[in-house]
């Protein structure tokens, strides 16, 4: 049995964030990773024949983060703008960007009087029932399943109308070599600070009283310390007792799980396409759309896979497809050569080419359903109506002994993203120190 200051449950952003500032306090302290890796929704990986990096998981800098860039730039790690045009396929044309979506004037101004929050599906029922505004409803679904990977039925108003109040035209970027080389800093510094880390360790059971806590993992080696910071995904503290990867708590720790469970927490499935060569830019795909997407970044449909983006500004055959949503959450059974038949059907269906032919350019392919994967059951979190009040409970520790950390606790304009992850690891390492 292995006795320590502090144990951290989870070896993602936010896990690794809390350690490495433990560790610089002087802090002797364990990690246990469920999975052979660190990261968790992070996972970069050498893609395709060039064995190029590919982001399996988080994959964009969304803006100018102080936190990400910060660490990005002590590492000497670039970080590269990946801002291009966006693109719509719909009724077998394509819209450039800049396309005005009906009525969505006449939404923002209602929405931003709204007074009582509703979930933003009660919100369209009220305000926009009418069959004129039926574009307008699949539009605002389609965002609100995609970017958010929300179930309009769930999801916040208030929460979505914040994210639209703070939307602005910062650039995007994606980290030079991948995700995972911050990662990879973060645990880097942990050991170095004397930090011990140990993978494929499945933590089970949590044993604790004041300053006192036992983790046993599912092979049944044993853990203690005065203090647990738990660092694991949303999903899999709100997954059903007894399934792989999921806690049990002695004494019950019920309002703190309960109040957890009324947070929303996403679907998605990612799924990459490596060609031979990146025919969306060729002169034959030009002629066959009538659109010149020599720039294109992101293209938006109604398909089966209905949102696609390239490497731009790199001119790499490379298609990533994201799915997310209920419509994710329904095909969390699904295997992964049925999603990779949905995606080349989508792809054949907007570039108008054979799927036997799409499958000889094809080189290499990735489908990631981060709602099936059992340390993960999602992708991240999204505001329901009773987010709110669930924070105040989910603000504090529970006997100064166990504290907990996650994109799921950030309040910020960045939510559900590397950035969330990491300011909550940093706010749950001050929180432990201060609670000592």
């Amino acid at each position: 049995m292995e006795n320590t200051d502090v144990i951290i449950i989870g070896g993602g952003a936010a896990g690794l964030m809390a350690a490495r500032t433990l560790a610089k306090a002087g802090k002797n302290i364990v990690l246990l990773e469920g999975r052979n890796r660190l990261g968790g929704r992070i996972h970069t990986l050498e893609h395709g024949t060039s064995l190029e990096p590919a982001e399996l998981g988080a994959e964009f800098i969304h803006g100018d983060l102080p936190i990400t860039q910060s660490l990005l730039n002590e590492a000497g790690i670039k970080y590269n703008p990946a801002s291009a045009s966006m693109w719509k396929y719909e009724d077998g044309k394509f819209i450039a960007e800049g396309h005005v979506i009906e009525h969505w004037d006449e939404f923002l101004e209602s929405i931003m009087q709204l007074k009582h929050d509703m979930s933003i599906e009660a919100f369209l029922q009220q305000e926009f029932s009418g069959e004129k505004y039926a574009g307008l409803r699949e539009s605002v679904r389609g965002y609100v399943s995609g970017y958010d990977n929300a179930d309009p039925k769930k999801a916040s108003a208030f929460s979505i109308r914040k994210e639209w109040q703070n939307e602005h035209e910062d650039a995007q970027y994606r980290v030079e070599g991948g995700y995972c080389r911050l990662i990879s800093h973060l645990a880097d510094e942990f050991k170095q600070g004397g930090g011990h880390i140990y993978l494929n360790a499945v933590a089970k059971d949590i044993d604790w009283g004041q300053h006192h806590v036992t983790v046993s993992t599912d092979i049944g080696i044993t853990y203690q310390a005065r203090q647990l910071l738990i660092a694991v995904p949303l999903g899999i503290l709100q997954a059903e007792a007894g399934l792989k990867g999921t806690l049990s708590f002695d004494p019950p720790v019920d309002y703190y799980i309960n109040a957890l469970k009324s947070l929303g927490f996403g679907a998605v499935i990612k799924v990459l396409l490596e060609f031979d060569e990146a025919f969306w830019y060729s002169d034959e795909t030009r002629k066959m759309t009538g659109a010149d997407l020599e720039d294109m970044g992101f293209l938006f449909s109604n398909e089966v896979i209905p949102v696609w983006w390239t490497q731009m500004p790199v001119h790499r055959p490379l298609l990533t497809g994201w799915l997310g949503g209920p419509p994710a959450a329904a095909r969390i059974n699904t295997s992964d050569e049925d999603m990779l038949i949905e995606a080349l059907g989508s792809i054949s269906n907007i570039f108008k080419i054979d799927i036997a032919k799409l499958k000889e350019k094809l080189l290499t392919w990735n489908v990631i359903n981060w709602t099936a994967d059992p340390f993960s059951r999602g992708s991240y979190s999204y505001d329901t109506t009773e987010t709110a009040e669930a924070r105040k409970i989910l603000s504090h520790p529970i006997g100064d002994t166990l504290f907990f950390a996650g994109e799921y606790l950030y309040e910020g304009i960045a939510m559900g993203t590397v950035e969330a992850a990491l300011t909550s690891g940093l706010r749950a390492a001050e929180m432990l120190l201060d609670y000592e």
